[in-house]
């Protein structure tokens, strides 16, 4: 399944999400973590959350009503949205569940980074880093098979 992804754009109020569509499809809302520092750095953005919806105008929108659990990150960070328009219910909720898998197994991977090691050698430190490189890259052959093309 390939689908259009918009670029990314910085969500800072619901005036900005004016030209969505008010189609059917997925979005993922992302913080940006470092911001480009020198000619040639790059922005790292941080996909915080994935979901599908009936109506993307609408659900976007939603996103800075009172009640939402994002709209104080929304309007205190710096943060971006990118949707794509998927009309089918399969398509839509198919490629929202292989990014929540891959958000989730991300999470575990950013977990293990930040978590200091209780071993202090240097060989098991050298083979846990080797784990964990040969592990991104099977999950990366894993998702190649099942990640929505675009994203």
């Amino acid at each position: 399944m390939a689908m259009n992804w918009s670029r990314w754009f910085r969500c800072e109020s619901s005036f900005g999400l004016l030209l969505v569509p008010k189609q059917p499809g997925i979005y993922a809302l992302a913080e940006e973590m470092v911001q480009p520092a020198g000619p040639y750095s790059r922005r790292m953005l941080a996909v915080f959350e994935v979901e599908e919806a009936d109506d993307l105008a609408r659900a976007l929108s939603r996103l800075f009503a009172v009640g939402s659990p994002w709209r104080q990150k929304l309007t205190e960070e710096r943060c971006y949205l990118r949707y794509a328009v998927a009309s089918s219910v399969e398509d839509r909720r198919s490629a929202a569940s292989a990014l929540k898998n891959w958000l989730n197994s991300q999470r575990d991977t950013a977990a293990e980074i930040f978590e200091p090691t209780s071993t202090p050698a240097a060989e098991t430190e050298a083979a846990t880093e080797a784990e964990r490189a040969v592990d991104r890259v099977s999950r990366a052959r894993e998702y190649e098979k099942v990640f929505p093309a675009g994203f």
